[in-house]
């Protein structure tokens, strides 16, 4: 079994709500301390093994796929989660506004929040990000043809006695 399964495993597969509840409170610490870490390293691309990054965090190797499963999306070259060992070298090149927009688009305040994220993206850059993900949620409804309105086929008829019937 892989490592990504025994993740997914772990991640889905509880007995009791509050077997799930205690796992994520868990999960989204060690969540937290592994994007602190790279963030205050933004400058440099990581580059390391499962099981390095594993000893540098003190989590155990479902953790760390856990993590490289939520990050996947806002690298620049994405990761194949089925294929990665424990002596794979996993290379995190970053894209940080997509991470930011990613962030927001799955409500983790607790990671987008972030002190670290200053030096990254200023203060304006996170406001327009953040904007643009709450955008992308927004419906808009498009103007309805009443049935009195004239005909937008041009006809000059009104809309009920032409395309309306």
């Amino acid at each position: 079994m892989s490592l990504f399964d025994n993740w997914k495993e772990i991640a889905f597969e509880h007995k009791t709500q509050e077997a799930e509840i205690e796992f994520w409170k868990e999960f989204c610490g060690a969540e937290k301390s592994f994007y602190e870490y790279i963030l205050e390293n933004y400058q440099k691309v990581t580059e390391e093994t499962v099981k390095e990054l594993t000893e540098r965090l003190g989590v155990s190797n479902e953790f760390v796929m856990g993590f490289l499963d939520g990050i996947n999306d806002s690298l620049v070259h994405r990761l194949n989660l089925e294929e990665i060992t424990e002596d794979s070298t996993v290379r995190l090149e970053i894209d940080f506004e997509k991470l930011f927009y990613n962030m927001h688009e799955a409500k983790a305040d607790y990671l987008y929040t972030l002190p670290q994220w200053e030096p990254i993206l200023s203060a304006e850059k996170r406001k327009e990000l953040e904007k643009a993900q709450k955008r992308s949620k927004i419906v808009v409804k498009e103007d309805r043809i009443g049935r009195n309105d004239p005909c937008t086929c041009g006809s000059g008829k009104k809309y009920k006695k032409c395309c309306g019937k």
